[in-house]
């Protein structure tokens, strides 16, 4: 019997539980890090925990390969009294060949709820830096965040640029990723511009502090 996208999110849980209670071991942990300054800093005992998690993780990723597993999984977002489902990568697993397809399937209902929930709402660029009449999302991990607000216009126009979307909510926001590129790759800020996601915030007034 092949296991499902579910039994191996279990799976993994299950063993990122055992690692951290000390129940998996990797002996080589040392070899591993290249740099004997940062080595000898280091907690090996925890470093050994995150190595065994790792080579179990990739087994788990050869054997999606092999039995061709899909990776994604589907999220309710609820707003306004509206809920949609939506299709995303387990951050654990990853996409097989077919899963980019589904993601880029869902996005018209995914933007058919945007547009219906966020009727009235302002846009925020997130994690934008404005230079000059020009804004583009920021790189730099030691820069402050800041939102920065757009037009719908704006916000239209990347929206006709993405592959696929993804779609959350608090109680009072609306965040939305227009994705392109690997899904393998896209959250990483190291993979743009070939791959990546650009955020848009919905809000009633300012966004809030949270770290998008």
């Amino acid at each position: 019997m092949t296991y499902t996208t579910q039994d191996l999110i279990e799976i993994l849980d299950r063993e990122l539980k055992a690692n951290w209670k000390g129940e998996r071991i990797v002996l080589s942990s040392e070899e591993r890090i290249n740099n004997p300054v940062v080595a000898k800093f280091l907690n090996m005992d925890r470093v050994s925990k995150v190595f065994a998690y790792q080579d179990f993780r990739r087994q788990v990723h050869e054997y999606q390969q092999e039995h061709q597993v899909s990776g994604i999984i589907w999220h309710n977002c609820t707003f306004r009294g509206k809920t949609i489902k939506y299709p995303e990568v387990y951050n654990q697993l990853i996409p097989i060949e077919g899963d980019k397809e589904i993601l880029m399937c869902a996005k018209e209902s995914i933007l058919a709820f945007w547009y219906e929930v966020t009727e009235g709402m302002n846009f925020w660029l997130a994690n934008a830096l404005k230079k000059g009449n020009h804004l583009s999302v920021k790189t730099d991990e030691t820069i402050n965040s800041i939102h920065q607000q757009i037009s719908s216009e704006y916000a239209n126009k990347i929206v006709r640029q993405a592959e696929w979307a993804e779609i959350d909510a608090s109680l009072t926001e609306v965040y939305l990723g227009l994705c392109w590129g690997d899904p393998l790759e896209y959250r990483y800020q190291w993979a743009k511009p070939k791959s990546g996601c650009d955020r848009i915030i919905a809000a009633e007034t300012e966004p809030s502090s949270i770290k998008i």
